[in-house]
């Protein structure tokens, strides 16, 4: 198949921990033709959608023996090509947010392609719908107690019913933006004040959840499936989020009779919508996000327990295809 990833610039790519590399190393594995394309290489000409798309080559640059730091040597650069999104097999999004106005048309952009014969994973029009903090609202049955507003008396009233509350805005990533307030509700006002823009941005509040401290764990949706391992990020040390990128330690493990109910709940409505990869979030027994931009964590499950996350997510994408 020639398939075309939609990344951030693989030159930035840290590919001892990076899931599109995982993919990419499956996918050449099995003779499949890569080619990146950068969001703003994406283009309408002629009526049709198309980019600068470079077909590249892996080096086979050991990812485990990588000091935690970007590289650039670990493809080379074959040939650079316009070509129509259409022309591919397969079109894979792994843009990385914020989820600004340039990412939506980006998906404005992948659904007129889908409209001449593209094929897009996830579907375009399925990213665009689901935020991935707001996207739990449809499935209250398996959340913490949760409120979204730009409120300030609605913020402090949750405050003073739940007294330990998670403030987060609802374009972030990585856990940025993300604060704790505790019983004594210090410094409320200014956390909503900065979070909010002073009123202007609608925010998530969440009651907290202590169980955060065996970790934040990434369960992963393939093809309408869960994979059988997640991802629990443990905080570190004087530390709320368990986010790798704030620090986390990844450690995986079998899902929980709980984690497995949450994902089997979730799967076929999110994979019936075109999601084919998905990354849920849940502390303890709470779905807490949908990810569904550019999910993560799959070189640390493959790598602790040998289960091969970026084959099956290959072969769902055969499948999806008739590859």
């Amino acid at each position: 198949m020639r398939l075309a990833f939609i990344v951030d610039p693989p030159e930035q790519f840290r590919i001892y921990k990076d899931s599109t590399f995982a993919m990419m190393e499956a996918a050449a594995k099995r003779g499949h033709a890569l080619h990146v394309i950068l969001q703003h290489d994406m283009a309408i000409v002629g009526g049709r959608v198309v980019a600068t798309a470079r077909r590249i080559e892996l080096t086979g640059v050991a990812h485990d023996s990588e000091p935690h730091g970007p590289r650039a040597d670990w493809f080379r650069t074959v040939e650079t090509l316009d070509i129509a999104l259409a022309d591919f097999d397969a079109v894979v999004m792994r843009k990385d947010p914020p989820f600004d106005m340039e990412y939506v048309y980006s998906t404005f952009l992948l659904e007129r392609a889908e409209a001449e014969g593209a094929r897009v994973f996830n579907k375009p029009r399925a990213i665009r719908d689901h935020n991935e903090k707001l996207a739990i609202a449809e499935f209250p049955q398996y959340t913490a107690p949760t409120i979204v507003t730009r409120s300030l008396d609605r913020v402090r009233a949750f405050h003073a019913e739940h007294r330990d509350v998670i403030l987060k805005p609802l374009d972030g990533m990585g856990g940025m933006g993300i604060f704790r307030v505790r019983d004594d509700g210090l410094n409320l006002g200014s956390i909503f004040e900065t979070l909010t823009r002073d009123g202007a941005r609608t925010i998530m509040v969440q009651r907290y959840l202590p169980e955060i401290v065996d970790g934040d764990k990434r369960v992963l949706l393939i093809g309408g499936e869960p994979v059988p391992f997640c991802l629990a990020r443990i905080p570190m040390a004087g530390e709320t989020r368990g986010n790798l990128a704030a620090g986390g330690t990844g450690v995986a493990r079998p899902l929980s009779a709980r984690d497995r109910e949450i994902a089997t709940g979730l799967a076929p409505t999110l994979w019936s919508r075109g999601l084919l990869l998905v990354g849920l979030d849940v502390i303890g027994s709470s779905l807490t996000e949908i990810n569904v931009t550019s999910p993560t964590c799959f070189r640390e499950i493959m790598d602790q327990t040998g289960f091969d996350v970026a084959g099956t997510m290959l072969d769902a994408i055969e499948r999806a295809v008739g590859g």
